[in-house]
């Protein structure tokens, strides 16, 4: 048994994280991303789940890579890369959360006047990635300590990109750390960028943009440019689980 498995075992959260997922109110979320980029999803991972994929950080052999930010520029801290098979509460997650937002992402290409169309199975969607050697699995868990930040950014990975994703908070704010404030960016055209940041707390998740969102203009609907990061952390630390749907080359 791995450590993550060994950890989460201990206090269980008594509803399946599938059939947490399944009780989402989806046309909440899809309003929510509509009006704002960005939809809150509150208490899906429970107390155990969060510290048991924080302590996997220690982990050597459920990860493809580890990335150093200040080495490339993306701020600081450090990030890891899950490798395939990936951990079970990471599959559920990936697997249950992409069919209803490929519906979305569908309805935002047809706004968008992009052609491609996303399958409904996750699995088909990944088979159209490894098709094109995007075949290295993109969850990944990030890690901060004090003074460290994440860079404005969008997880592009490769040519095909699904428009959504999600991210998890694993430490509670105001006890494990204070500042680390997720943040999100979006540029509309001739206007100056706009900057909102989304609270969350332990076990909450946050569905956004990857790269850009339709919005509804007075002559039908736009791009907005969507970036998002995390402000510096003041003190203690901060661990995230980032569910990405596309893979990398």
């Amino acid at each position: 048994m791995t450590v993550l498995a060994t950890a989460a075992s201990a206090i269980a959260n008594p509803l399946p994280l599938a059939q947490r997922l399944a009780a989402l109110d989806w046309q909440k979320i899809t309003d929510n991303l509509a009006q704002h980029g960005y939809a809150v999803i509150e208490n899906i991972l429970d107390e155990n789940e969060c510290r048991a994929l924080a302590k996997s950080y220690s982990s050597r052999e459920i990860f493809r890579s580890r990335v150093v930010m200040a080495r490339h520029g993306y701020g600081r801290g450090e990030y890891k890369y899950f490798a395939y098979p990936l951990p079970q509460i990471i599959s559920t997650l990936r697997t249950e959360l992409y069919a209803p937002l490929a519906d979305i992402a569908n309805l935002w290409n047809e706004a968008m006047s992009i052609a491609v169309r996303f399958p409904r199975e996750h699995a088909s969607f990944l088979a159209r990635c490894h098709e094109a050697r995007q075949d290295k699995p993109t969850p990944l868990i990030l890690q901060y300590a004090q003074d460290d930040y994440n860079c404005l950014h969008q997880e592009l990975y490769g040519e095909h990109v699904f428009p959504l994703q999600a991210a998890f908070l694993l430490s509670e704010p105001g006890r494990d750390f204070s500042g680390g404030e997720f943040v999100l960016t979006e540029q509309r055209p001739r206007l100056q960028s706009r900057a909102e940041v989304v609270p969350l707390r332990r076990g909450d998740g946050v569905i956004f943009a990857v790269h850009h969102r339709p919005v509804a203009g007075a002559r039908g609907s736009y791009r907005v440019n969507m970036r998002h990061g995390v402000s510096r952390l003041h003190s203690g630390h901060r661990h995230t689980l980032g569910v990405i749907f596309h893979d990398a080359k």
